[in-house]
């Protein structure tokens, strides 16, 4: 039989809740009724249940930034449209297609009916609508202008999703090979050149030569202490990543990827690239500074960069310019410096910001086409290398012995 939960008001005036088994939820009414209960609220249990579980998914799910920036397009363009914010994100929540980005748009659009803010509503699915998210939500809210927010929201996350997929992409062919090349040398060492090396050793007569025996060596330690690279790869990985997620080692890694060569310089790109694009959304949006800056300092992801953000906060706080912490810092080019005092000195430092953000991401996207493709031969010419110095190790003894078997 059925379980309801309910809300009611008894016969002196008080409030109760509880549970109640009944056929149906008009029979568990009338069973209250008939003791002296005026409901307010019953649900059934199990669909209850059920209804909490999939909040809590979406709560607690992502949504990809493709979809989320479709919908906020699709958002602005209503509103624009003067359609009623809730029959907007009704729309919306029936059009967008991602399930996850749906219920918490429709739980959105019931809160908004409900009288709440929209920033508000959003901040309850933090997983969904990150921070800058809310923020520029509520500056356009404040200021009257949520759909001019809102295409700039879309435009900004298209722009970042799309850097990061261009990163990402150049980063796979380089992963795969590495991890191809590992696999091809690890197979050789370990299965093939023991069997050849076998045959030699049948011949005590022949004398291989000193690279042959170098490699015959690194074989034979691969075959008898495979397990201790493969253990001492493992526990070394995972001490490296919670030495990183550590305060302390997070600290230490973002000093030192800004100074890795070749991708050191990308590293600063991007978060330079971050931070002025960010603050530029966000100022536009009517942000004030240092809520904008709070705000950023977490999104540039990188611990020295954003002990600048931090000086330059406190110097803003105090009356002064951004430009001089940034300077200080040596961590931002003198480009960016220069284009902040401009815009600072001019009150155009939003659209300044968006030229720097501009540039920055054309420079990151050339660096890392070069560096694609300065990997490519490089990882060729390795796989080359090795297989030549094995096959060389191989084919010398082998001519030798064919030679003395003649």
């Amino acid at each position: 039989m059925p379980i309801f939960d309910y809300k009611g008001i008894t016969r002196d005036g008080k409030d109760t809740k509880g549970i109640v088994d009944s056929e149906n939820l008009r029979t568990a009414r009338m069973k209250l009724k008939k003791d002296g209960i005026f409901v307010i609220a019953i649900e059934d249990k199990k669909k209850s249940a059920v209804k909490k579980k999939s909040a809590l998914k979406v709560r607690s799910g992502s949504v990809p930034v493709k979809d989320l920036s479709l919908m906020t397009r699709q958002l602005a363009t209503l509103i624009k449209a003067n359609i009623p914010l809730v029959d907007a994100l009704t729309a919306v929540s029936e059009q967008v297609e991602n399930p996850i980005l749906s219920e918490a748009v429709a739980d959105c659009k019931n809160m908004v009916n409900e009288g709440q803010s929209l920033h508000k509503a959003l901040s309850k699915y933090p997983e969904v609508f990150n921070v800058i998210y809310i923020s520029m939500a509520e500056a356009g809210e404040m200021s009257g202008t949520l759909d001019i927010i809102l295409l700039r929201l879309a435009e900004f996350t298209e722009a970042q999703a799309e850097l990061r997929q261009r990163l990402s992409a150049a980063m796979t062919y380089p992963i795969i090979m590495l991890v191809v090349i590992t696999l091809v040398i690890f197979g050789l060492f370990t299965s093939v050149l023991p069997k050849i090396l076998t045959i030699f050793e049948s011949f005590p007569d022949i004398s291989l030569p000193w690279y042959t025996q170098v490699i015959a060596s690194i074989s034979q330690v691969f075959v008898n202490y495979w397990y201790f690279f493969g253990g001492f790869i493992v526990i070394s990985i995972f001490l490296f990543l919670n030495w990183k997620n550590s305060s302390e080692g997070k600290k230490s890694w973002d000093a030192v990827s800004l100074k890795i060569p070749l991708f050191g310089d990308i590293t600063k790109m991007v978060a330079i690239s971050r931070f002025t694009r960010t603050l530029a959304t966000l100022l536009t949006g009517g942000v004030p500074m240092l809520s904008a800056l709070d705000i950023v300092r977490n999104v540039v992801n990188n611990h020295v960069i954003a002990q600048a953000i931090d000086e330059a906060k406190s110097n803003i706080s105090e009356g002064e310019s951004i430009a001089g912490p940034l300077k200080k810092s040596g961590h931002f080019p003198p480009l960016v410096v220069h284009m902040v005092n401009v815009g600072e000195k001019t009150g155009d430092l939003e659209n300044m910001l968006t030229l720097v953000a501009d540039a920055y991401d054309f420079q990151v996207r050339s660096k890392v086409d070069s560096i694609t493709s300065l990997l490519n031969p490089i990882m060729t010419l390795l796989i080359g290398v090795v297989v030549f110095v094995i096959v060389i190790s191989i084919i010398v003894p082998m001519f030798e012995l064919t030679s003395k078997l003649g």
